[in-house]
C-alpha cells in the first residue's frame, strides 16, 4: 500500500511528474528532487511540492514511500538511503498502478503516437463530462498540463510507457496499442522480446473491457489473431472495424468520414496534421462508441482539440519563414513528421535533428540514414546522451557522414548546437519550413530562432 509521505527521485521527468502532481491533489505530502530545475519543477513547487535540486539522503526524512524511474541509477544516494532505512521503494510504473487499482482505466501504448493518443482520449472523456484522472507523456495544451485529477471520476486515462518493460505492471480495461516497431533496443534484446512485451501488456487487459489496436499494424494483427477478449481495430485500411474516408489533409489540420464496418458515422474536423493522427484519432472514436459516448459530442470533442506540445507545433511565422517542432526521434516518427510538411506550403524544407540516445542512433543507423527524403537541407548537431554513455563510433558526424553518401540530393551538414542559430539566420529566406526535430533539448533551438526572426528579420536574399 503506497504510504502517505511520498518522495520522488528524479521528479522532472514527464512521467513522474504528473504521478506526484496527481498524488498532491490526493492529499499525500510529496516531495521530490532533480538534477536541476526545469518548468515543470517550477510548476510542481506552484501546486505545494517540496521541490530539491540536488540529491541527498537528507530529502528523505519523514518520508515513507519513495518513487523512481529508470533514468536513475542505483547507486543514487537516496535510493541507497531508501533501501538502507526500509523504506516502501516503487517503480514509476508501480505507482501509475497503485493510482489506476480502482479505476476504469484506458491505457495507451505503443511504439509512437502515445502522448497525442492519450491527451485526445482524456480530452474527449472530459468533453463528454466523464472527468477523468490522466497522466499523460506530454503537455497537453488543452490543460497546459500533463495530468488532471478527476476527484470523483471512475475513469482513468493513463499513457502505458513500454520503454523498459514497466507497462506490464498495468492491467487495463481499455487498453489502446497503436503500433509496434523496433525501439528502446537498449532495454528489448530482440524483436521478439518487443512481440512478447506487447503480447503479454494485450493480456492483461481485464475481461469486461476492450482492446483496440492498429490493424495496419502487421505484428499487431499477428499477435491479436488468437485474442479470446473483445477487441475493435481501427486504421486507414477499410478491412478495419473503423476507418476513414474522403481525408483532407490540410497544413495542420485533417478532415474526413469516420466509417465503422461499413457504415458512415459521421464527417470529422480534427486541428492535427498527417495521416497518423488520423490512425491514432479512429482509436479514440473506437473508443468514445465502446463507452457510448453521443456520435456529435464526438465530433465537437475532436473538433477542439488542441493538441500536445513539441508535436507538429507551430512555433511562428514572420518574414515568410514558418517554424514548426517536433518530438520525432525515431525514423519512423521522422517520416511521418516529413510526411505531414508535404502538406505545409514551402519553399525549402530545412530540417534539424538531435538524434535522441547512442544507442538508439546505433542500432536505428541504416534507418535513420535513409528517414530524410524530400529535405533540401538537413544540420545534425550532437546526440542528446540521455544519461546513457557515449559508444566509440557512433556520433552525429558519423550518421551525417552516412547521409551525405546515401542521399546525395540532401544539403547535410553537423553543427554544434550554439552554432545553429546563426547558420540559419545567415541562409533563410521568404517560405522556408523549418522543422526541429528530437526528444532532447533542441526544442530551446525553435524558440530562439523565432525570437530572432521576429526581433531581427532576415537578411534580404533572392531564393535560390
Amino acid at each position: 500500500m503506497l504510504g502517505k509521505k511520498i518522495h520522488f527521485i528524479g521528479i522532472g521527468g514527464i512521467g513522474m511528474s504528473g504521478i506526484a502532481s496527481i498524488l498532491a491533489e490526493q492529499g499525500c505530502a510529496v516531495s521530490g528532487s532533480d538534477i536541476k530545475e526545469s518548468p515543470v519543477t517550477r510548476k510542481l513547487s506552484g501546486k505545494g511540492v517540496n521541490v530539491f535540486i540536488g540529491h541527498s539522503p537528507l530529502h528523505l526524512e519523514d518520508k515513507d514511500t519513495v518513487v523512481y524511474s529508470s533514468a536513475i541509477k542505483e547507486d543514487n544516494p537516496e535510493l541507497l538511503a531508501a533501501r538502507k532505512n526500509g523504506l516502501l521503494i516503487l517503480r514509476r510504473a508501480q505507482a501509475l498502478a497503485h493510482l489506476m487499482r480502482d479505476k476504469t482505466c484506458i491505457a495507451v501504448s505503443g511504439a509512437h503516437g502515445k502522448t497525442t493518443t492519450t491527451a485526445l482520449a482524456n480530452h474527449l472523456l472530459r468533453e463528454a463530462g466523464l472527468c477523468p484522472t490522466a497522466a499523460i507523456g506530454g503537455i497537453a495544451r488543452d490543460l497546459d498540463d500533463n495530468c488532471c485529477f478527476g476527484r470523483e471520476s471512475r475513469f482513468f486515462v493513463a499513457e502505458a510507457d513500454e520503454s523498459d518493460g514497466t507497462f506490464l505492471y498495468y492491467h487495463p480495461e481499455y487498453p489502446i496499442v497503436t503500433n509496434i516497431d523496433r525501439e528502446h533496443l537498449d532495454y528489448y534484446q530482440s524483436w521478439e522480446d518487443i512481440i512478447a512485451a506487447y503480447r503479454k501488456f494485450i493480456s492483461n487487459s481485464k475481461d469486461n473491457g476492450c482492446l483496440f489496436c492498429c490493424g495496419d499494424d502487421q505484428a499487431l494483427r499477428e499477435i491479436t489473431r488468437d485474442y479470446k477478449k473483445r477487441i475493435m481495430y481501427f486504421g486507414l485500411s477499410d478491412k478495419n472495424d473503423f476507418y476513414p474516408a474522403d481525408i483532407t489533409l490540410n497544413e495542420f489540420s485533417s478532415f474526413f468520414t469516420c466509417c465503422y464496418r461499413g457504415k458512415t458515422l459521421g464527417k470529422i474536423t480534427l486541428p492535427l496534421a498527417g495521416e497518423h493522427n488520423i490512425s491514432n484519432c479512429l482509436s479514440v472514436i473506437a473508443l468514445g462508441h465502446e463507452l457510448r459516448i453521443p456520435q456529435k459530442i464526438i465530433q465537437s470533442a475532436l473538433a477542439s482539440f488542441q493538441g500536445t506540445e513539441r508535436r507538429f507545433q507551430l512555433k511562428g511565422e514572420f518574414s515568410g519563414i514558418k517554424v514548426i517542432d517536433d518530438y520525432g526521434h525515431h525514423p519512423a516518427e521522422i517520416k511521418a513528421v516529413l510526411a505531414a510538411a508535404r502538406n505545409v506550403r514551402h519553399r525549402r524544407l530545412i530540417v534539424v535533428f538531435q538524434p535522441h540516445r547512442f544507442s538508439r542512433t546505433k542500432f536505428l543507423f541504416e534507418e535513420f540514414v535513409m528517414s530524410f527524403a524530400g529535405v533540401d537541407t538537413l544540420i545534425l548537431t550532437d546526440i542528446y546522451a540521455a544519461s546513457e554513455k557515449p559508444i566509440e563510433g557512433v556520433s552525429a558526424e558519423s550518421l551525417c557522414a552516412g547521409i551525405k553518401k546515401k542521399s546525395l540530393e540532401i544539403e547535410a551538414v553537423y553543427l554544434k548546437k550554439e552554432n545553429i542559430t546563426e547558420y540559419l539566420l545567415k541562409s533563410i529566406t521568404a517560405g522556408d519550413l523549418i522543422i526541429t526535430l528530437g526528444a532532447g533539448d533542441i526544442g530551446k533551438l525553435s524558440d530562439e530562432l523565432v525570437q530572432r526572426i521576429k526581433s531581427e528579420g532576415i537578411s534580404q536574399r533572392s531564393p535560390g
